[in-house]
């Protein structure tokens, strides 16, 4: 059945495009658009659209699956579902699943898992870098390359620089993107909170802002010497903006990202002692936050990253610092950053959109969808004003690890197409 949109704000970073307009969706494709389309089939769904957003599909460069291994606290469809409830067309699949997502055979298995959804978010799994992520023997990359994977990362941080440029040399031909979590842990050692006076109010084990930089340094310092393209994930630091900015400026294949938390919240969150604020890398302090947004806006930042991570109730609630890291995000991030930057006039719709959905795509070296006649229709349909409860009966994910539960927020997900 076609679908006609009628007067809805179309938002297409690919094409700079921010309108009112009708688009006419048929047989999975966009068939028209105009600023009035009055050419129907008899049996067009005519929809009033005004109020609402049309955009090209969100993509989630990476989050956690619970499947296989950890099923109480996701599974592959609860994960699909809650995706696409968020707005999301296209997700990534993080590698460290029970067993480790280390061989084809693994990846084969989740394929054959995906496809028997339908109407659900495409999936792009990641392969891990080393067996077991153990960060010491090398996986069999071609044959995870010819599996299928989109890429390649242990997606935690990693502390042999020897092991980071082996993989970078066996990388360079495989054409294929390799994403790492920058973090020195004997600089990290049991911290926590970032380091600063909030951490010291809240008494907590800090984690230094160059525990994150001096990995980046030296990950652009490997850049430089193999030439081999790199995606930086989890950036957190307002150095680590700085880092970066010289790196691309001088040339080198770097593209990052950052997650969609970093960008709302800062250390002073944490006086809750709310363990769905226990995150890695942990929450910056306010100039950390400000740095990563102006980052994001002039593109030092490519990507906002949803890092989604489910965990059960009983894992999370412990001390703080016992508590495992990670919060969930699929459908709450395009609400809370629209609510938070768009409607604060902090960022353009445009530029929230690109970091969503065309740039993280490009990340992945995919071409991002557009909302142009005879291309395939990968679309999310979001109304900024609808207010509801984050709660369980409201949520498709299996937990609910978030320091959102239970409060009211404004913006969801209409319908997305994929």
């Amino acid at each position: 059945m076609a679908e006609l949109l009628r007067q809805v704000r179309i938002i297409d970073p690919g094409l700079e495009i921010d309108e009112i307009a009708d688009v006419l969706i048929a047989d999975g494709e966009v068939k028209a658009v105009a600023s009035q389309i009055s050419d129907l089939s008899s049996d067009a769904e005519i929809k009033d659209c005004r109020g609402l957003v049309l955009g090209t599909g969100l993509v989630d460069l990476y989050s956690h699956s619970g499947e296989p291994g950890f099923e109480e606290r996701e599974t592959l469809s609860s994960l699909l579902q809650a995706a696409a409830a968020g707005g999301f067309t296209r997700i990534g699949i993080l590698p460290d699943t029970s067993p480790a997502i280390d061989h084809p055979a693994m990846v084969s298995q989740l394929h054959q898992r995906v496809g028997e959804m339908v109407n659900m978010p495409h999936v792009d799994i990641w392969g891990a870098l080393s067996l077991d992520l153990a960060g010491k023997q090398l996986t069999e990359l071609t044959d995870l390359a010819a599996a299928g994977v989109v890429g390649f990362t242990d997606g935690k941080a990693g502390e042999n620089l020897g092991f980071v440029r082996r993989v970078l040399e066996y990388l360079r031909p495989v054409g294929k993107p390799v994403a790492f979590s920058p973090g020195d842990r004997l600089l990290s050692a049991n911290g926590v909170v970032r380091e600063g006076t909030e951490a010291l109010r809240l008494g907590l084990p800090p984690i230094p802002a160059s525990a994150e930089t001096t990995a980046i340094a030296s990950l652009i310092e490997l850049v430089a010497a193999t030439g081999t393209p790199v995606h930086i994930m989890r950036v957190s630091t307002a150095r680590s903006v700085e880092l970066i900015a010289s790196a691309k400026a001088a040339g080198l294949p770097i593209t990052a990202s950052t997650t969609w938390m970093h960008l709302l919240l800062d250390t002073k969150a944490i006086k809750s002692y709310n363990t769905s604020l226990r995150l890695d890398p942990p929450l910056g302090n306010s100039s950390d936050v400000e740095a990563l947004a102006e980052g994001v806006k002039a593109g030092v930042i490519d990507a906002i990253a949803i890092d989604h991570a489910g965990y059960t109730y009983e894992e999370k609630v412990q001390a703080f610092a016992e508590s495992p890291p990670g919060a969930i995000g699929l459908e709450l991030a395009l609400p809370l950053l629209w609510q938070n930057l768009v409607e604060t006039g902090k960022f353009t719709a445009l530029q929230l959109w690109r970091a969503l959905s065309t740039q993280p795509a490009r990340c992945l070296q995919q071409v991002p969808s557009t909302i142009t006649p005879d291309h395939k229709a990968e679309l999310t349909l979001f109304d900024p004003q609808d207010i509801w409860k984050v709660e369980k009966k409201n949520l498709c994910t299996l937990s609910q690890n978030t320091p959102w539960l239970g409060q009211e927020i404004k913006g969801r997900v209409v319908q997305i197409w994929v």
